[in-house]
């Protein structure tokens, strides 16, 4: 056993419990108590005691929503439906194992150096992605981008899906667990989408997808089935699986709200991505007033550019009051909770993850609380805003210790399981070689990435 003791424990509990002088003490890969520390030290004398006297600890975040991929700022300046088929497809086309590879090795660092310790990522070629996983240390979801449709026969199918979830599903001291996932409704048969359920269901495994992105995926949803999309995934009982987790959700409208609240279903709120592509702003406020369990996702590198859960909590808050036209929109102790508590239960995960609490795994992290961005830090009273600092002026650089059921995987703001520059060394010769290859598969269509943004133009 052993103790983290800092200047305060946010313990994002029902309570948003924050304690001074605050300690955990972790047995193994589990939270044992929480409490101040001079409780803990009575009770447990003889146990070693881990100093963070600049810091608070609170729950690690969690990312409900990535991409794993090595196209930062090369994708860009296109709404979400043009953005798929000049960047994002034709990279699918010709992207090989060892890039799938190196991407979730980046990205699973970037996202443990920045303070999350739980993710979920769509991505392909994905043992590459659980042996990232597991030696990183993080606590991933993953999720094949599956298609079964002959006009996208160059993605993941529901077979490879299988084999993942028998080779990784639950390995890694259960860090590890493998969903069944589908890019897109538009992007499976009939069949495909009936062995998608068999599948949650043999499995007692997750389904995720993308649903109600942009206005596009409404209509064209209206015109293939004439219902809109989550009434789609409710018709062919998909929201009915053991977890169902949804991304994006930006156009549901309020019969599709009542419709995931019925269903326990989670979503995962992407604002950055969603004013980036310019899909539109979640209706979150709402979703949230239902009791629809919200978490909130990155979406990927291509469409962020960066992994940092701190800034996706700033923009969560700031698109709200922008789009509600109401500053007291989504405070400070709602985004907490959606990057932590909440996310936990749109996950289906509220009972091992989230907050810190006994019996729950020992993910947490470690906050510097000596910079300017934490100052001043009020901790007490009308003016306490810890939680605010934390929402609106935190950033990912300033988590100095990651940890992941019980191993410390982050420790002074280092990988301990990795070498960053190492990292960064590979994706840097991997992504023009992918460019290339893409490149090529354009000049056998006869046309050029320029060409088609002309054409759509």
């Amino acid at each position: 056993m052993k103790i983290l003791t800092a200047a305060y424990v946010l313990t994002m509990n029902a309570q948003n419990e924050c304690i001074q002088n605050g300690a955990v003490l972790i047995d193994g890969d589990r939270i044992k108590e929480v409490g101040p520390l001079v409780q803990l030290t009575q009770r447990y004398p003889e146990v070693l005691i881990e100093h963070y006297p600049q810091a608070l600890l609170m729950p690690g975040l969690i990312n409900t929503h990535c991409h794993s991929g090595l196209l930062r700022g090369t994708a860009e300046g296109l709404p979400v439906w043009d953005w798929l088929q000049q960047f994002i497809d034709p990279m699918h086309r010709v992207l090989t194992p060892d890039d799938a590879k190196i991407a979730s090795y980046l990205c699973y660092a970037e996202a443990l150096l920045s303070g999350t310790t739980t993710i979920v990522d769509m991505w392909r070629y994905m043992d590459g992605s659980a042996e990232a996983a597991k030696a990183l240390g993080i606590r991933a979801i993953l999720v094949p981008y599956v298609a079964e449709h002959p006009d996208h026969h160059y993605f993941e199918t529901l077979t490879s899906n299988e084999a993942l979830i028998n080779r990784w599903h639950q390995q890694a001291n259960w860090r590890i667990q493998v969903w069944v996932g589908l890019e897109h409704l538009f992007y499976a048969e009939a069949a495909a989408l009936k062995r998608i359920k068999k599948l949650c269901h043999d499995y007692q495994t997750g389904f995720h997808t993308h649903s109600n992105e942009s206005q596009f995926d409404v209509q064209e949803n209206l015109r293939r089935s004439g219902v809109r999309p989550i009434e789609s995934l409710q018709k062919l009982g998909l929201l009915d699986v053991p977890k169902t987790l949804l991304a994006h959700c930006v156009w549901a409208d309020a019969n599709e709200i009542q419709i995931l609240k019925r269903h326990a279903v989670g979503v995962a709120h992407n604002p950055i991505s969603n004013m980036k592509l310019a899909s539109g702003a979640a209706p979150v406020v709402e979703m949230l007033r239902q009791g629809v369990a919200v978490g909130l996702g990155t979406d990927g590198e291509k469409e962020n550019n960066n992994l940092d859960m701190f800034e996706e909590m700033k923009t969560a808050s700031l698109l709200a009051k922008f789009s509600n036209l109401d500053a007291a929109a989504l405070d400070s102790w709602s985004v907490c909770q959606m990057a932590t508590r909440q996310g936990a239960k749109a996950l289906g995960m509220q009972n091992t993850i989230g907050s810190l609490e006994a019996g729950k795994f020992a993910d947490l992290i470690a906050v510097n609380i000596a910079t300017p961005r934490m100052t001043p830090l009020i901790d007490h009273g009308k003016l306490f805003n810890l939680h605010t600092n934390l929402v609106h002026a935190v950033q990912g650089q300033d988590v100095v210790m990651t940890m992941v059921a019980g191993q410390i995987v982050v420790e002074n703001g280092r990988l301990v399981n990795a070498d960053i520059q190492a990292l960064i060394g590979q994706a840097n010769q991997a992504a023009p070689r992918l460019f290339e290859r893409r490149d090529r598969w354009f000049a056998k269509q006869g046309k050029t990435v320029n060409e088609l943004q002309r054409e759509e133009s």
